[in-house]
């Protein structure tokens, strides 16, 4: 694939989870500093994605993260949020360079609407695009990272650990303590205990 420009690849991260917010990344590769074992967040130790995290903040030519909140979620359903997310992202990055991005690749089979540029979706793409992978590893470790304090503001549900997702010890949590403001009352996990209750 031959582009001139500035290209950016953009992932998401948080959309099957019971709690928190969906984030989404976007990242411009240096041509000058090729960053090693990328690949997608997923198949990466917790550790591995730090490392690769801090290399990749420090050596894209350009970045961003973005999110939308538990309350856009509910309002527009986790589909149409994942793609607000991605779009904020690709927006900062846009607007936040001398020169305006060209193309947008993007994970998975859909595209936000209303691109400052050209988008094509890539299916599999965080695993065979860098800059995907790259996307894909921020938006994950900024997730954790928001997980970690929601786990603070919210302790008892053990969102530092599950970050989230409905594990056996999330559901028990859920079901001794009720959801908590961080929880997506609209999935069905999290409907179904408030209906219980």
């Amino acid at each position: 694939m031959s582009v001139t420009g500035l290209v950016c690849g953009v992932d998401e991260a948080g959309r099957g989870p019971l709690a928190g917010s969906v984030f989404a990344a976007a990242v411009v590769l240096s041509d000058s500093f090729a960053i090693q074992g990328l690949d997608d967040s997923k198949r990466l130790s917790p550790r591995r994605r730090s490392e690769l995290a801090d290399q990749i903040r420090r050596h894209a030519r350009a970045w961003a993260v973005a999110h939308a909140t538990v309350a856009e979620i509910e309002h527009l359903n986790i589909l149409q949020a994942s793609l607000l997310a991605m779009h904020r992202a690709i927006t900062a990055i846009h607007h936040g360079q001398n020169q305006p991005l060209t193309l947008a690749l993007v994970d998975g089979n859909r595209l936000p609407l209303a691109l400052p540029c050209e988008g094509r979706a890539i299916v599999g793409g965080d695993a065979s695009v860098p800059a995907i992978s790259a996307a894909s590893i921020l938006a994950k470790t900024e997730r954790d990272l928001d997980m970690d304090r929601l786990a603070q503001q919210w302790p008892g549900y053990g969102f530092e650990h599950h970050k989230g997702y409905g594990t056996p010890a999330h559901l028990e949590a859920l079901y001794r303590l009720g959801p908590c403001p961080a929880h997506r009352r609209s999935f069905a996990p999290v409907r179904r205990i408030l209906e219980a209750m």
